[in-house]
């Protein structure tokens, strides 16, 4: 009975982070650690080295919007253009370009998935594999599409300020981007 009651109280944690809820705004994005694009000019735009491993918190920027996908999701497949629109209209103007970073996490999809994903919708920005899912249960196991907004802190946090499934079907990149700015503090 004794052995049986610790199993219970050891296992009682690892049950409540399978099912934690995925941050909210207000809490702090979960330390998730990614391993540096292989790509220079991805690695540039993160402002990451080669070889390493970093932090969302440690992309250089004021603002990271995380993009949970899955190379076999519909809904991520026929958004890819309008998230592609999203990267460009912040690469382009010269308030936000270098405040505002986008990155994609391939939740369940291997480097080869990520890839194909990139080829097939033309991906600008930096994709990340997550095959063995350790990303996205840190993140609350997700469904796809989601975006995550965070602020990066000069404390070395990132601090969540949105949250939520879907992304930019319901008015486009840009009513997307202005959403999305305005929870970060960025609106004008």
């Amino acid at each position: 009975m004794k052995r049986a009651l610790f199993l219970i109280v050891a296992l009682l944690p690892v049950a409540a982070a399978a099912l934690a809820a995925p941050p909210q705004a207000g809490d702090l994005l979960p330390v998730v650690e990614l391993a540096a694009p292989g790509d220079a000019a991805q690695r540039q735009y993160l402002g990451v080295g080669a070889g390493e491993r970093f932090r969302i918190a440690d992309i250089q920027s004021e603002v990271v919007i995380v993009q949970i996908f899955s190379m076999y999701c519909p809904h991520c497949q026929r958004q890819a253009p309008e998230v592609n629109r999203l990267f460009e209209i912040i690469e382009a103007d010269r308030h936000l370009r270098g405040r505002v970073k986008l990155i994609g996490i391939g939740v369940g999809n291997s480097e080869f998935e990520v890839g194909v994903f990139r080829q097939s919708f033309t991906i600008p920005f930096p994709l990340f594999a997550d095959e063995r899912l350790a990303v996205h249960q840190q993140l609350g196991s997700v469904r796809t599409p989601y975006f995550f907004g965070a602020r990066i802190g000069g404390d070395g946090a990132a601090r969540v300020f949105y949250s939520r499934a879907g992304g930019t079907e319901d008015g486009g990149a840009g009513e997307f981007l202005e959403i999305l700015l305005e929870n970060a503090g960025l609106g004008e």
